[in-house]
């Protein structure tokens, strides 16, 4: 998904749809020294969205390696954790009762 900039012939590619994340925000903050997925994760909210990284994580990990000159496979991925939500505390302690 690419939009128009305000200069006529560039455009921002992004990265993370979800989060809005572009390319070129992704290769700053690599420069800036955040060469992780994680740091790039809590510092761009990159892969936190709807599909959680699913279709970002690749393309993130990749522009890691380019950047930092190390190999795909040295690029760890993002720790993935399930979305938290809430419960009413009843249906747990129901549970439990016999």
């Amino acid at each position: 998904m690419t939009m128009q900039k305000e200069h006529p012939g560039s455009e921002e590619i992004y990265v993370c749809r979800c989060e809005e994340v572009t390319l070129e925000e992704i290769h700053e903050w690599i420069d800036r020294g955040y060469d992780s997925v994680e740091e790039l994760k809590r510092v761009l909210r990159v892969g936190m969205g709807p599909c959680q990284g699913r279709g970002c994580q690749d393309i993130l990990m990749r522009e890691i390696a380019k950047k930092t000159g190390k190999s795909i496979t040295e690029v760890e991925p993002a720790t993935v954790r399930p979305p938290a939500k809430p419960i009413r505390i009843g249906l747990l302690a129901e549970e439990g009762e016999e």
